[in-house]
């Protein structure tokens, strides 16, 4: 297959990547190097990538509207795009929430105009855990509500669920949704705990502990979440006939019950946050270890 994946010099995507490499697929790896972290890290995932002969990279910005269109013209013929580029960061987002905006909304609307002019097999994208906000039952599930966004993060990320449910319904693109939860293994972000940890540790240190260390979570190991997105990756949505969308609707719950069964074979549990005497908890629930939705409505 030959994917098209947005954000190959992040850490997910450059895990993505470099697993559907080394399984013979043609990678288009689309990324526009921001200093949110170490470049140099992201330039030396990139070299690894470009080891394999069907690797390509494109720098350019999700903004960069001119510059996506010719990526895309110049790309050929793509079987999926898998988008995982995005401005993260809790804290940052009440900090500089214009980049949220450009790279979150504005970006992800960008590659999904390219789509719906010329359609794929199956489009991706990441979300992310930080939708559920102030849902207070626990443990999550796909199906409940998550419109109380706690961060602008989570809202931009909200929001780009919304408009991947939008054209999904209306120009019948097969579109399946990822809740990412926390996420951790080699080459992972430096600014993530099991890094920052690490680091204070090997410096002598003390680490840094919120809410008086009064939580708990779970992570997802990388190699996890890469065996569940390549499963989904190959299973794209079905087509159902709807008389409201001209025979352009595509199945919903049905196939977002199969898929999440079907990622759940890698993915063994799903970290899930509540809150218990006044402290917040991230703990999982059985049978899963991410949130996957295979279908949006």
């Amino acid at each position: 297959m030959r994917f098209l994946i947005t954000g190959t010099a992040g850490f997910i995507g450059f895990h993505l990547a470099r697993r559907l490499l080394d399984e013979g697929n043609e990678v288009v790896g689309l990324d526009g190097l921001t200093p949110y972290y170490d470049v140099e890290l992201k330039r030396r995932r990139h070299a690894i990538l470009s080891r394999h002969d069907g690797f390509r990279e494109e720098r350019v910005m999700l903004e960069d509207q001119a510059g996506l269109k010719r990526v895309w013209e110049d790309s050929g013929s793509i079987d999926a795009v898998v988008h995982l580029a995005a401005q993260v960061g809790v804290r940052h987002s009440s900090e500089a929430p214009g980049e949220f905006v450009d790279a979150n909304l504005i970006g992800t609307f960008n590659i999904m105009e390219l789509i719906r002019r010329r359609p794929v097999k199956h489009f991706l994208f990441a979300s992310s855990s930080s939708v559920y906000g102030a849902n207070s039952k626990t443990p999550f599930a796909e199906t409940d509500m998550c419109d109380q966004p706690l961060s602008f993060y989570a809202a931009t990320k909200k929001s780009c669920e919304l408009m991947a449910h939008s054209y999904s319904h209306l120009w019948g693109i097969p579109t399946t949704g990822l809740r990412f939860f926390t996420v951790y293994g080699p080459w992972g972000r430096p600014d993530m705990a099991p890094s920052k940890f690490t680091h204070r540790i090997i410096e002598g240190k003390p680490i840094d502990i919120y809410n008086h260390g009064r939580m708990e979570r779970d992570f997802i190991y990388i190699d996890d979440l890469i065996e569940a997105t390549v499963r989904l990756a190959r299973h794209a949505p079905e087509r159902l006939a709807d008389s409201s969308s001209s025979g352009r609707a595509l199945s919903s719950r049905q196939h977002r019950r199969r898929s999440t069964r079907r990622a759940a074979v890698a993915c063994r549990r799903n970290r899930k946050e509540s809150w218990k005497n006044g402290h917040p908890q991230h703990v999982a629930a059985p049978g899963r270890r991410c949130s996957l939705r295979g279908c949006l409505r």
